[in-house]
């Protein structure tokens, strides 16, 4: 998706700090900028509306065309998930500024803070009758499926031109495909047993023992680290991965 959007040294896609590094070499790699924004660990690390507006502007003087935002929800690697409103004041930016949301959600059925509901941009978008376009992305290897040896995903896109679409089919069918056991596992994934199956009973339980572990295994890693002098680690609120602060004696 970046390397149809980067034309020109001079496109900017805007990338959250802190994030999973493939998003800023893809912008290396096809010779486009990075335009980062910065996430605000004191608010569980939520995407600041008024920090993006701040990278926009400053990239805009500094001759950068911007043309896209990434959203990593929830975050790796931060664990935070996205309120609805931290999202639709996003996507309302995105369609101010002309921007391409690429909506980085592999991590979707990650969520284990109480009261906290995941929602996908394109339903943000799709009810706040905005014109904006989105890519989206998910993963075999994520999730709680877990199986990360089986390399396979999908990318959706919504709102956008035929023509465009016809572009990103034609340069993934020149590429190599994933192998049959991870396209039938995405298979799978977006057509889970339905109660009233045989197999729902199965896949239930073992789904939910997946995700209690992951839980439980973020809040005992989350106690841990603060029990240590001079660190500081906001709740794993999803993804996988706690984001730690150490702060350093200036002796």
């Amino acid at each position: 998706m970046m390397k149809l959007l980067i034309r020109s040294k001079n496109d900017g896609i805007l990338i959250p700090v802190a994030q999973y590094p493939l998003y800023s070499a893809c912008a290396v790699l096809y010779n486009g900028a990075m335009v980062p924004y910065y996430l605000d660990e004191s608010n569980d690390w939520a995407t600041d509306v008024n920090s993006i507006r701040e990278a926009t502007e400053k990239a805009k003087a500094e001759g950068s065309n911007v043309r896209a935002i990434v959203v990593i929800n929830p975050g790796n690697p931060t664990g935070n998930t996205l309120s609805l409103t931290n999202q639709t004041e996003i996507v309302k930016y995105a369609e101010k500024e002309g921007l391409v949301i690429l909506a980085d959600e592999v991590y979707q059925e990650n969520v284990y803070r109480d009261g906290v509901e995941w929602y996908s941009f394109k339903k943000v978008v799709k009810d706040a009758g905005a014109d904006v376009q989105v890519a989206s992305m998910h993963s075999a290897s994520k999730g709680y499926y877990g199986e990360c040896g089986k390399r396979a995903g999908y990318l959706e896109m919504y709102n956008f031109d035929p023509d465009v679409k016809a572009c990103v089919v034609k340069l993934a069918s020149v590429a190599l495909c994933s192998n049959v056991s991870g396209q039938v596992l995405m298979w799978m994934i977006m057509n889970p047993p339905k109660e009233g199956d045989a197999s729902y009973e199965l896949f239930a339980k073992e789904r939910d023992a997946t995700t209690s572990s992951y839980k439980r295994r973020a809040r005992l890693l989350v106690d841990g680290l603060r029990k240590i002098d001079s660190v500081t680690c906001n709740d794993i609120g999803g993804a996988l991965y706690a984001f730690p602060t150490l702060k350093l004696s200036e002796v």
